[in-house]
């Protein structure tokens, strides 16, 4: 019945230590041996994963919040941001004395290495390939986060109907809000993979604890909310399941009966 399965990474597989439980590899290998596809889905570059995907085997990926995906060295689709939205978007946090980083095809670039929101987000994510952006020739962004924004602050970034802020589910980052594309986001990219295997909505399950992952919990059938997800995130989940330091993403394969 169920033929593939979506991890999001960090406060998902990842404590806020940035390791994981054994019970979660033995769980997503359990599932792989099923005949089971799994896919990291991520807001992560694509590029800051490789290490964990191969502790983990897993060789298909949803990065980007859903701006980038690949399966099995194969890709199915890239969408990066419209230039002028990006710069837009540039522009607001420079009145506004705000931080972002833009995620590119090949490192992360920051407006201010040294910002302290900055300093706090590359810490808290583990993020290692980072560099200052060039404000005279903005790169192609395939994900935005800002950093260093207060809740008063957020409507001023509310510039098109098209785009939400999510704000990040990692201790250390209650500042930082991801910029997530309606038409591009993490439950589009489960769309598009569902798509291209021929699969129907109940044969996929996905497990998140972030605001940026409700439209990947809406687009499958079995959709998983970690305990110590964000609470909104709930009401968009069909199951809650236990935290991820309390083997959550096992427990929920359990409940399915896969493991």
């Amino acid at each position: 019945m169920y033929k593939v399965l979506f991890l999001d990474i960090d406060g998902t597989i990842l404590n806020e230590d940035y390791i994981y439980e054994n019970s979660t590899k033995e769980a997503i290998l359990k599932a792989q041996e099923s005949g089971i596809q799994v896919f990291l889905a991520t807001g992560k570059p694509f590029y800051e994963i490789r290490e964990l995907a191969e502790e983990l085997n897993i060789t298909s990926f949803i990065s980007f919040n859903g701006a980038y995906a690949t399966m099995n060295g194969k890709e199915l689709f890239k969408r990066s941001f419209d230039q002028k939205t990006t710069a837009r978007i540039v522009d607001i946090a420079k009145e506004s004395g705000n931080d972002l980083g833009l995620y590119t095809d090949s490192q992360s670039e920051f407006t201010d290495l040294q910002a302290a929101p900055v300093q706090n987000f590359i810490k808290a994510l583990h993020m290692k390939k980072n560099a200052k952006i060039d404000l005279d020739a903005i790169p192609p962004a395939l994900g935005i986060t800002l950093m260093g924004v207060s809740a008063e602050e957020l409507s001023r970034y509310e510039i098109a109907p098209n785009f939400r802020l999510s704000q990040v589910n990692v201790n250390g980052t209650d500042d930082c809000y991801d910029v997530i594309r309606l038409d591009v986001n993490k439950g589009i990219g489960v769309q598009h993979v569902l798509d291209e295997l021929g699969l129907k909505k109940e044969q996929a399950i996905a497990f998140g604890d972030g605001m940026n992952d409700k439209e990947m919990l809406e687009t499958v059938g079995h959709g998983f909310a970690m305990a110590n997800a964000n609470p909104d995130l709930f009401q968009y989940a069909r199951y809650r399941t236990e935290s991820v330091t309390n083997s959550g993403i096992s427990k929920g394969l359990q409940q399915l009966g896969i493991i």
